[in-house]
């Protein structure tokens, strides 16, 4: 299931209090599951620290612990970041380190042009109106401010996703959604130029992660927050024989010659700017002042007419 731009206008996705409380439990223990936040965190400050450029006051949004916090500073010199995190819990452990606030990523409670930067890893993909967050956080930036996002995309647990549905029609008749719908590569990048970036820019990474079975997987996200906060997630007790049955299609097709069992983490990495006079600006079609046929040393040939339908071409 596709976390697409309709969605997101359209529907209530998540159940934010459950949100809050998936994170709140997880909060205690989270040290002992935040691989996955400390690979991210580490791989967005190598690509600031690329960028070459300093950010004095920075926003973490959607800070869990406060790990970006500990790892920007000795490398970019950032002199003021604060940490939000819909999570009392995990605002009460950031604000160990410096500045904490709990509050919504969809309602940021900070006057316009605020920061130098802002940064989130792993928190926004349970933001229900994402266009609407994406554009707070533009207005918080400073002109020429930085806003640079990672969140997990579609082919995140596609594995997990397609046993549980499986086993539920199996075992109960029906399916209910159980694995968070995630946004799409092309949805992101269309939803930064909505939100006003300038000089947007979307990538992404798949990360595999093995375990030594289902239920261990299923552990972990407990463990990292990431338990099932959809809206019309099943209600009750799940039957045992569920989990059961999925855990044997998930070995049966994805099981290694160890036992062990991969997991799927797609990173969707969002890039773009505060827009300012100084920033380069695209050139009107037609305006070019050289041909690229010269550029590549080539000869350039006309298209000719359009291809009718029906037409082969060699």
């Amino acid at each position: 299931m596709a976390y697409t731009s309709a969605m997101m206008d359209q529907m209530l996705v998540f159940d934010r209090a459950q949100v809050r409380r998936n994170r709140d439990r997880a909060a205690g223990d989270y040290a002992a599951h935040d691989f996955l936040k400390r690979e991210i965190t580490e791989r967005v400050v190598d690509r600031m620290c690329d960028i070459q450029r300093r950010f004095p006051r920075l926003l973490d949004l959607g800070s869990h612990s406060g790990l970006l916090r500990r790892g920007l500073a000795p490398k970019l010199g950032v002199e003021w970041t604060v940490c939000l995190d819909p999570s009392d819990r995990f605002a009460g452990m950031a604000s160990a380190s410096g500045p904490a606030v709990a509050a919504e990523e969809e309602l940021l409670p900070f006057a316009p042009a605020s920061f130098d930067a802002i940064v989130s890893t792993l928190s926004l993909h349970w933001v229900n109106d994402l266009p609407g967050a994406l554009v707070q956080a533009r207005e918080c930036l400073k002109p020429d401010g930085l806003f640079l996002g990672a969140m997990l995309g579609g082919e995140t647990l596609h594995e997990l996703r397609a046993a549980l549905t499986e086993a539920e029609i199996e075992v109960l008749g029906g399916a209910g959604p159980r694995v968070s719908p995630f946004a799409e590569l092309q949805d992101a990048a269309g939803l930064m130029q909505r939100a006003g970036f300038a000089l947007p820019v979307v990538d992404s990474d798949l990360l595999t992660v093995t375990y030594e079975n289902v239920f261990l997987l299923m552990h972990e996200l407990r463990g990292m927050g990431e338990g099932n906060a959809i809206v019309t997630r099943r209600k009750g007790m799940t039957p045992r024989t569920v989990f059961l049955r999925a855990a044997e299609i998930y070995q049966a097709r994805h099981g290694g010659p160890n036992g062990r069992v991969p997991a799927s983490f797609q990173i969707l990495y969002l890039t773009g700017w505060a827009p300012h006079a100084s920033q380069q600006k695209p050139l009107r079609p037609g305006s070019a002042t050289h041909r690229l046929a010269d550029a590549l040393d080539g000869t350039e040939i006309s298209a000719g007419d359009p291809a009718q339908p029906g037409r082969n071409r060699r």
